[in-house]
C-alpha cells in the first residue's frame, strides 16, 4: 500500500500545473459571466433572434418535432468543436513560445514534459563518495530521478582543487564539479566549458579547471557563501538534482599506519603507498553540513561509493554527524565497492576487505547491500592496468555474505580507454532493488 507521504511527493510535480489549470478554468468562467452580466440587455434580443432563425432552419431540416435532439446535437458538437480549436491554439503558442526560446525544442515539448514530470516522481537518492567515482554513478542515476541529492568530500589538497583551497581558503571544488557537471541537463558545450583545463602554456593558470575557477569566483560574488555559489553554479548548469559538500569546513585527511608513522594530507597519504590502520579528519569536531543530514535523514536510497576507499569514501563518513544520519535513515544502503584496486590505497583489496576498511574506521553497519562487479575486463586491459600495479578487485561474495550483507553481483563494468563502472548498470541494479 503507498504511504500518504509517497503519494503526496508523487502528486508533487503536477501540483502547480493543476493549480494553473484551476485558476485558468474559473478566469474564463468569472469573465463569461461579467460579459453577460454586462451585455444581456444588448445581447439578449440577439441571441433570442438567433435561437428562432436557427430553429426555424431546424425544423425544415429535420422536422418540428425533432427540434429538441438535434439542438442537443449540434451543440455538443460544437462543444467538441471549440475545445479542441482551443487546446490546438494553446498548444500552437506554447510550442512557438518554446521554439523561440530554444529552436531544438520542436515537437519534443511534450515528451520533455513528461519526461520531467516522470524524474521528478523518482525516488529520493543520496550518493555520498568524492573522485570520478561519485560523478560516474550520478550520471545513471540521474536518468531515475532528479530527486538526488550528491554529498561530496572535500578533503582533496592536490592539483587545481589544493591550490584555490591554499590561496583562496575556500573547500576544494574539484570533486564539486565533477558531480555538477554529471547532472548537468545543459548544452554540451557549457560542461565541456566547466571541465576545461588550462595547460602548461598558461602560466599561473596553467593545471587549473575552468570550473574550479568559476566555483570560486561565484564564492567571491557570494561574499564567501559556499552554498550560494553551488546554488548559481547549478542554476548554470541546470543540474538534476542538487550537489552539497559533506562539511563547509577546510578539513584534512590524517592517516595512521601499521608501522605506527602518522601521515597528514590526502596527497601525502596516497603517495606513501603504506598500509593504513586508521583514518582521521582534522578538525575531528568540523560541522557536518545541515542539508546534507537533512537529505540522508528523508533519502528513499542511499548509496555510498564507488570510489578510492581511502581518500573518497570514509572521508564524508568522518564528518560527524554523516555516520549516525545514515544509521537512523530508513533506506535502501548501498555500497558500491571499486571494480579495480588503487595503489597506495587498495592494493590487495577484495571486495570484503573493501568493506572491511570501511567498518574499521566508522563504527556500527552503514549499509545493508554491497554491490559488487563480477566481470573481468579484457586481456589488453589487464596487461595495461597491470604495469599501474592496479588489479580487478576479487570478488570475494561468500565472505560478505558471511558479514550479513547482502549481496548484489553482476557485470557492471565499463571498458574503454579506462575500466570503470558502467554508470547505467549500476543505476539500474540500485534502483531495481532498492524500490523491493
Amino acid at each position: 500500500m503507498i504511504s500518504p507521504r509517497r503519494l503526496l511527493h508523487s502528486l508533487a510535480p503536477t501540483a502547480a500545473l493543476s493549480s494553473a489549470v484551476a485558476v485558468t478554468v474559473l478566469g474564463i468562467f468569472l469573465f463569461g459571466a461579467g460579459l453577460v452580466l454586462s451585455f444581456r440587455v444588448v445581447a439578449a434580443p440577439f441571441l433570442s433572434q438567433l435561437t428562432v432563425n436557427w430553429n426555424n432552419m431546424l425544423s425544415g431540416l429535420v422536422g418540428p418535432e425533432s427540434v429538441r435532439q438535434a439542438n442537443h446535437f449540434a451543440g455538443g458538437m460544437l462543444l467538441l468543436l471549440g475545445l479542441s480549436l482551443a487546446i490546438g491554439g494553446v498548444q500552437g503558442v506554447f510550442r512557438q513560445f518554446m521554439i523561440g526560446i530554444n529552436p531544438e525544442f520542436g515537437d519534443k515539448i511534450g515528451t520533455l514534459y513528461f519526461r520531467r514530470v516522470q524524474l521528478a516522481r523518482g525516488p529520493k537518492i543520496v550518493a555520498l563518495g568524492g573522485g570520478t567515482g561519485l560523478s560516474t554513478l550520478l550520471r545513471g542515476l540521474k536518468r531515475h530521478s532528479s530527486n538526488i541529492t550528491a554529498v561530496v568530500t572535500v578533503t582533496d589538497d592536490g592539483g587545481s582543487s589544493g591550490r584555490l583551497s591554499q590561496e583562496l581558503g575556500i573547500i576544494p571544488p574539484g570533486d564539486l564539479r565533477n558531480c555538477l557537471v554529471a547532472l548537468a541537463d545543459s548544452e554540451r558545450q557549457l560542461t565541456d566549458l566547466f571541465q576545461y583545463r588550462f595547460t602548461g602554456q598558461a602560466g599561473s593558470l596553467s593545471g587549473h579547471s575552468l570550473g574550479n575557477l568559476l566555483i570560486a569566483g561565484l564564492v567571491d560574488i557570494c561574499d564567501g557563501d559556499f552554498e550560494r555559489a553551488l546554488g548559481m553554479a547549478s542554476e548554470v548548469l541546470n543540474i538534476r538534482g542538487r550537489v552539497i559538500p559533506s562539511t563547509l569546513e577546510r578539513v584534512r585527511l590524517r592517516a595512521l599506519q601499521t608501522d605506527g608513522s602518522e601521515i597528514c594530507g590526502e596527497t601525502a597519504i596516497v603517495a606513501a603507498k603504506g598500509k593504513i590502520r586508521r583514518l582521521f579528519i582534522d578538525p575531528p569536531d568540523a560541522h557536518p553540513f545541515p542539508e546534507a543530514i537533512r537529505a540522508i535523514r528523508e533519502a528513499d536510497i542511499l548509496v555510498i561509493g564507488p570510489g578510492s576507499v581511502y581518500s573518497s569514501v570514509i572521508p564524508n563518513l568522518l564528518v560527524p554527524g554523516i555516520a549516525d544520519a545514515i544509521r537512523q535513515s530508513k533506506a535502501r544502503k548501498f555500497y558500491v565497492c571499486n571494480v579495480m584496486t588503487e595503489p597506495g590505497e587498495s592494493d590487495t583489496f577484495s571486495a570484503c576487505e573493501h568493506v572491511i576498511a570501511i567498518e574499521s574506521n566508522i563504527e556500527g553497519r552503514l549499509f545493508d547491500s554491497v554491490l559488487v562487479n563480477a566481470q573481468i575486463p579484457s586481456h589488453d586491459m589487464l596487461e595495461k592496468y597491470r604495469t599501474r600495479d592496479q588489479f580487478p578487485v576479487e570478488a570475494d561474495l561468500d565472505r560478505i555474505r558471511t558479514m550479513g550483507l547482502r549481496v548484489v553481483a553482476g557485470d557492471f563494468m565499463s571498458e574503454s580507454d579506462f575500466v570503470r563502472h558502467d554508470p547505467i548498470k549500476v543505476a539500474d541494479a540500485i534502483l531495481h532493488r532498492g524500490r523491493k
